[in-house]
């Protein structure tokens, strides 16, 4: 019988973006994709909510967002211990196939309800494809180039999601709410799927990395997901500080993502002028991520991450303080809250992949993309509950308020730690 090779002995596993280039590229044209088609519903759906089914409440329009968010929060949470049960590719592939029927259901839904279940499978695709992209790049990469390869993976993700937005935006305006802006999706499922099949598993690239980890597993250490749980959500300081600023940095998200074409559309814009706002905020958040990513790797990551947090929070400020020129405070405020969101995200996770240990990093990973993406729906949550009782100005003077406290909080709780 032949005796496996030890790890660290097969020269065709190596730790490296340049080494990997062609599986981390074809990871960044997966995530496109996935990043595509979470991108249909930022300009229309509200907005159907409202003129299609014509719904009267904030919270009812925005119920397609809390949906959203709770289940690819639990679905990234899951997908952490689902790791080790199942290779990354397999779970890839799952969440394609998850979200087949969506653009279509928010093509031809005959109801709300509907809208709202399509949200439920947006949720559980988004939380598998984008979880497994987010890991398999840090896997081939190594500790060396977290930042950048997390940049590079969110930035194809949101440049897709913000051009997504403008093209729904435009179609919307010379076809209609419906169907056609949507049905853009089905090329979006087609292809990742596609692509998906082609890409290889990590799992080799993982043991190399355990097996040259500067800190050996301390013994008896819970690797589980419910003692990771526990360390990224409160017992360890700097997981505890990505954690929370995540979850604040999508609550702004989910937040905008409702108010924003209801709030510009109150104030005379179209859908076209509301398109753009909405697209440029993920496409500067997306293609941001390039050269923050990279810093993040040079300067460390607080320094991002606390910047990156008030830049939001003076972003919103623009939103009410030029609301009289509507156009130029949406696209100020896009701008504000597309580039303070490019700073935090790629130090983020690669803040929490740096305290993290190879061997619970992916359980690390899905606790904070739980917490993150629990954001989605409190935004949402928070906005339709401050926009019945309050209005939507309300709404957006509290996201700043919020949005800057986390800043403060993240710059007294995350640490540095050095690369190995």
């Amino acid at each position: 019988m032949k005796t496996a090779l030890p790890v660290e002995d097969r020269p065709a596993v190596r730790l490296g973006l340049r080494e990997n280039r062609l599986q981390f590229t074809l990871l960044v044209v997966v995530n496109v994709c996935v990043g595509g088609l979470v991108g249909l519903e930022r300009t229309t759906v509200p907005l159907i909510g409202t003129e299609t089914f014509g719904l009267t409440s904030d919270l009812a329009v925005f119920s397609f967002i809390i949906a959203f968010g709770l289940t690819k929060a639990l679905t990234n949470l899951a997908a952490g211990a689902l790791t080790a049960r199942f290779r990354r590719k397999q779970l890839l592939l799952a969440g394609w196939l998850i979200g087949v029927p969506v653009p279509f259901a928010l093509a031809y839904a005959p109801s709300w309800g509907w809208i709202v279940a399509a949200n439920v499978l947006l949720g559980l695709n988004q939380g598998l494809t984008w979880s497994m992209t987010v890991n398999m790049k840090i896997d081939l990469v190594g500790p060396a180039r977290r930042g950048l390869a997390t940049g590079l993976n969110e930035a194809a993700g949101y440049t897709a999601v913000g051009v997504t937005a403008l093209l729904t935006g435009y179609l919307a305006t010379t076809h209609g709410l419906r169907p056609v802006p949507e049905l853009i999706g089905v090329v979006f499922v087609a292809a990742g799927l596609a692509l998906s099949l082609l890409v290889r598993d990590t799992a080799a690239h993982v043991a190399l990395e355990l097996a040259r980890h500067a800190e050996p597993l301390p013994t008896g250490e819970d690797t589980g997901l419910k003692a990771t749980f526990a360390r990224t959500s409160w017992r360890d300081r700097s997981l505890r500080g990505a954690s929370q600023a995540g979850l604040v940095n999508n609550l702004n998200d989910g937040l905008t993502w409702g108010v924003f074409p209801l709030l510009f559309t109150d104030h005379g814009l179209g859908i076209a002028a509301v398109g753009l706002i909405k697209g440029l905020y993920p496409v500067l958040w997306g293609i941001g991520q390039i050269p923050t990513g990279h810093l993040a790797d040079r300067v460390g990551r607080k320094p991002l991450v606390v910047t990156g947090m008030l830049v939001q929070s003076a972003g919103f400020v623009l939103a009410l303080a030029l609301l009289d020129r509507p156009l130029l405070a949406g696209v100020l405020s896009a701008v504000a809250l597309g580039l303070g969101t490019a700073m935090v995200y790629p130090a983020l996770i690669a803040s929490v992949s740096d305290h993290a240990h190879p061997a619970w990093r992916a359980n690390a990973l899905g606790t904070y993309r739980f917490w993150r993406d629990i954001g989605y729906a409190a935004g949402a949550l928070v906005a339709g509950i401050l926009a019945d009782l309050l209005g939507l100005n309300a709404t957006v003077i509290a996201a700043a308020a919020l949005t800057a406290a986390s800043g403060l909080l993240a710059a007294r709780w995350i640490t540095e730690r050095p690369k190995g």
